[in-house]
Order: C-alpha cells, then structure tokens, then sequence
C-alpha cells in the first residue's frame, strides 16, 4: 500500500505497525540463531572426541555460524536498503503531488484574478 494516499496518522500507524512487525523477526531471528549455537556447542562438547577433534569442531562450527551471521545481516542490510528506496521514491511522489498542487493553485489564482 503507497504511503501517498494515506492521512498522516494513518501513516504513523502503518509506520508503527511496520516498525514492530520488523522487531518481532528480528527477535525470531536471533533467538533461532542463539539457540542453534548453543546447541552445536553443547553436541559438539558433549561427543566422547579427542580434544584436537573437538576443536576441529568448535572452528569449523564457528565458521558456519559467522557465515550465516554474515548472511543474515546481509539480507536484512539488502531489506533496509529497499525500504529506504522506497521511502525516497515515496518522497519523491509526495514532492511531485505537491509541486503540481502549487502549479494548479497558481493557476487557478491567475484565472481568479485576471
């Protein structure tokens, strides 16, 4: 739904709503990573592994979860990005709507007056 034709509070609803719906994925988030870290490491201390394999392990592990970290926060960059554009663009119409207001005011005062 376009920004352009809502009321302003309306929009500072749907801003709102917006706003908290991203906070909740962004907990989600979090928390599934959280939990799927503790648990490879408790699965990987707990395996009966020499300790050299265990920190075998624990690296490669590591690097898998910095890899999906990064992943995450590049589709959530890539989200951000997106929105921003969107608001631009949004910003841009607003802008257009309101110079050809003034351009059609402008007429309408010329033809009113002469």
């Amino acid at each position: 739904m376009p920004l352009v034709n809502l009321e302003p509070q309306d929009k500072r609803k749907y801003n709102r709503l917006k706003k908290k719906k991203m906070n909740n994925t962004s907990k989600i988030l979090l928390g599934v990573l959280a939990g799927a870290a503790a648990g490879a490491i408790l699965g990987v201390l707990m395996a009966p592994d020499k300790g050299s394999a265990t920190r075998k392990k624990l690296a490669k592990q590591g690097e898998d979860y910095a890899d999906a970290i990064k992943d995450k926060l590049d589709e959530i960059l890539d989200g951000v990005t997106e929105k921003i554009n969107n608001v631009k663009d949004e910003a841009l119409a607003i802008r257009s709507n309101g110079k050809a207001k003034v351009e059609e005011y402008k007429k309408d005062a010329k033809a009113a007056i002469g």
